[in-house]
């Protein structure tokens, strides 16, 4: 099938490509380990759920999500944006405390947060006006417009807004809630706003696992979604493509454990996927995915390990923003999650010119 192939060397697996001299033909490839670089930006968090880059000014953004507010890294330090947001929780041993799961920026001034603090049914999609960096915070309540997908007859309310992807058109999220379904929703954009937040995608029923997670949108504009399985279950988590339309166009396995973030480098279009591997923290990290040699479906190579990690974005020079949960010192009352910041992902890769 066309599409197939399409979907791993173009979609899925962008190649890199950088020579001197004749042109060759090149295979996805991970990093060696020794060009990559790791630096804490931020401490103290708790179990921090999502990170976004605010256009123009590429500030980053942070779901502080236990600590039920929406931060800003202004000079190393993380400053509040917006406060007061509900709280729920997530998990059985361990059971996580969260608020606001999901971020993205449609302009510089649009901010949508996705609920994770309330009931199914009940979760909103917000729309913000970001305040100024020197400005006081707002508050949760203060968002102009807000969606919900809530329960109707025979139809569940949907929540935990696991992951945001925006493209020209639409604003599209993962949502919690029938897992018979497995909903993606889909907002139609307006000038500063949304409209029509809708259920979208029933991605169960187009054959894949579990509910979808992670979400963002290749080069060429396909929405590319991480599905989980069941969290007891090792190796479930699948990757699969929809066209902006909605329609299925491909899914693969990956041998990940719980994919909860996707990200295309900007650079070499390789594509990563950060498992937060709930059951087995031990296989937690970054993983690059790449063609399998038979190139019908893709590996799951590892890049480094991550503990826990939630959400992770490149800005527009290629380095890679990601956010972990991290774990819990029995003896301190040190928050343990992080903001970290990792170079050296995005290099394309270099061959020698033929002679």
């Amino acid at each position: 099938m066309k599409y197939l192939a399409f979907a791993l060397l173009t979609i899925a697996f962008a190649a890199d490509m950088h020579t001197s001299g004749a042109q060759e033909p090149a295979t996805p490839s991970t990093i060696p380990s020794q060009e990559i670089k790791v630096e804490t930006v931020l401490e103290g968090l708790l179990n921090p759920t999502s990170v976004a880059i605010q256009p123009e000014t590429e500030h980053i953004f942070v779901a502080d999500s236990g600590n039920l507010r929406i931060i800003r890294v202004v000079d190393g330090q993380a400053k509040d944006v917006i406060i007061e947001f509900s709280k729920d929780s997530i998990g059985e041993n361990p059971k996580y405390e969260i608020g606001p799961l999901s971020l993205a920026f449609i302009d510089k001034e649009t901010l949508i947060v996705g609920d994770g603090g309330q009931a199914d049914g009940e979760e909103l999609l917000r729309v913000f006006k970001v305040p100024e960096v020197a400005a006081e915070p707002i508050k949760a309540s203060d968002s102009p417009a807000s969606f919900k997908l809530a329960a109707q007859e025979n139809v569940v309310g949907e929540g935990n807004f696991f992951a945001i992807a925006t493209t020209t058109g639409g604003v599209f999220v993962c949502t919690n809630g029938d897992d018979s379904k497995g909903w993606i929703a889909r907002a139609d954009r307006q000038e500063k706003t949304l409209a029509n937040f809708r259920r979208f995608i029933a991605t169960k029923e187009l054959g894949t696992v579990g509910i979808p997670t992670a979400l963002t949108v290749s080069p060429e504009g396909f929405l590319a979604v991480g599905q989980i399985g069941s969290t007891e279950q090792a190796g479930d988590s699948e990757l699969a493509f929809y066209d902006e339309g909605g329609a299925f166009q491909a899914k693969f396995a990956t041998g990940l454990n719980d994919i909860t973030a996707l990200a295309y480098a900007p650079k070499t279009g390789r594509l990563f996927a950060a498992d937060f591997s709930w059951r087995d923290p031990a296989k937690s990290g970054l993983y690059q995915l790449t063609e399998s040699p038979d190139q019908k479906g893709c590996v799951a190579k590892e890049t480094m390990k991550l503990d826990k990690p939630a959400s992770m974005t490149f800005d527009s020079k290629g380095t890679l923003y990601v956010v972990v949960f991290g774990t819990p010192d029995p003896a301190s009352d040190a928050k343990p999650g992080k903001l970290l910041k990792i170079t050296g992902l995005d290099e394309p890769k270099t061959t020698k010119k033929k002679n």
